[in-house]
């Protein structure tokens, strides 16, 4: 897979549905107290399969669309996916992207290192957020759940991209006007 115009675009645009979702349906929220932020998981896409400006900006767009929503202050959760992408990104030719096992973990950590370092940067600022035993509750679910939407995700980014991009031309290692001299 290849950065396209379309990758990009649909980067952007799942970032946007996420951050609605979040927002919207709270279903999950009621049923086990937490709700499952999927940026950090979309994160971990657009820094194994993107650019690193791509990253940045989903890092701002998205942070700056889910604080809007949220009770957090605005711009907090900027540096926090920054940081995520930056991580994964630097080390990705390290990575075996195409392993479920590699996008469960990569999930988890990025799902629990996102809410953790945003927590850092409240307590840190002087802010009083609600914190407790709860919050390793909360940390809890939304790592696990980070770590399944991550596999989906990269199933259904990986449709769409077959369904609505080229296929790559395949090219022989052999030119076709060289002729191959048999025999002395």
């Amino acid at each position: 897979m290849n950065t396209t115009w379309l990758n990009n675009t649909l980067i952007i645009f799942t970032a946007f549905l996420a951050v609605f979702w979040a927002a919207s349906f709270h279903g999950v929220r009621h049923l086990l107290g937490a709700q499952i932020d999927l940026l950090p998981p979309l994160m971990v896409y657009a820094a194994l399969y993107s650019s690193l400006g791509m990253v940045a900006s989903l890092a701002f767009v998205g942070g700056l669309w889910f604080d809007s929503l949220s009770a957090n202050p605005l711009g907090v959760s900027i540096f926090p996916l920054f940081v995520v992408g930056l991580l994964i990104f630097a080390s990705r030719e390290l990575i075996l992207r195409d392993q479920i096992f590699a996008r469960l973990t990569l999930g988890f950590a990025a799902s629990l290192l996102a809410p953790v370092i945003c927590l850092l940067i409240l307590l840190t600022t002087g802010r009083a957020p609600l914190f407790g035993w709860g919050t390793l509750w909360q940390l809890f679910v939304m790592a696990v759940g980070g770590a399944v939407a991550t596999p989906v995700l990269f199933e259904i980014f990986g449709w769409l991209n077959r369904a609505f991009g080229h296929a790559a031309v395949q090219q022989s290692s052999f030119r076709p006007d060289r002729e191959i001299r048999r025999g002395r």
